[in-house]
């Protein structure tokens, strides 16, 4: 019952993350400076279930890695620690302060230089987390394991 706790509270998470940058990318290319607005404040508004499903899969995840040792284990591990370092130095700081400059009509360089930053700082925790996934439907012996690929991570 834990994995199965621990793999929805990781696909929350990531459909949290897919789905901010997804709106944030749709917005800025097709729609109005209100429409970026509303998308900046809906995704703090979003944190309030993206900040607990983050909690709860790292927590999960320590909790089942006790009994649990290998390769993929420690990869996942090492991501998870870079999906939260990522999360609480660029990510949730940059939503704060991009809602605040949107709901100021801040639309500038800054804006954009920020925009783009926490772009590919939700990129990488997107690709981060679908590996995590990936490693983890490895271990519920819904994927093969390769030998292969975790030689490369």
């Amino acid at each position: 019952m834990k994995a199965k706790l621990h793999g929805f509270f990781g696909a929350v998470a990531l459909l949290c993350i897919a789905t901010f940058w997804v709106s944030t990318v749709v917005s800025e290319a097709f729609l109005d400076l209100a429409s970026v607005t509303l998308v900046k404040n809906a995704i703090l508004t979003g944190m309030w279930l993206l900040i607990p499903a983050m909690a709860a899969t790292g927590g999960s995840g320590f909790s089942l890695a006790r009994t649990r040792r290998g390769r993929i284990v420690e990869v996942k591990a090492r991501r998870m620690k870079l999906v939260a370092a990522n999360g609480v130095l660029v990510l949730l700081p940059s939503a704060f302060v991009l809602a605040s400059w949107a709901n100021a009509g801040r639309f500038d360089g800054a804006f954009y230089a920020l925009q783009a930053l926490e772009l590919l700082a939700g990129a990488a925790n997107i690709t981060l987390l679908t590996l995590n996934l990936r490693d983890g439907l490895r271990l519920a012996g819904r994927l093969p394991v390769r030998s292969s690929a975790l030689e490369r991570e």
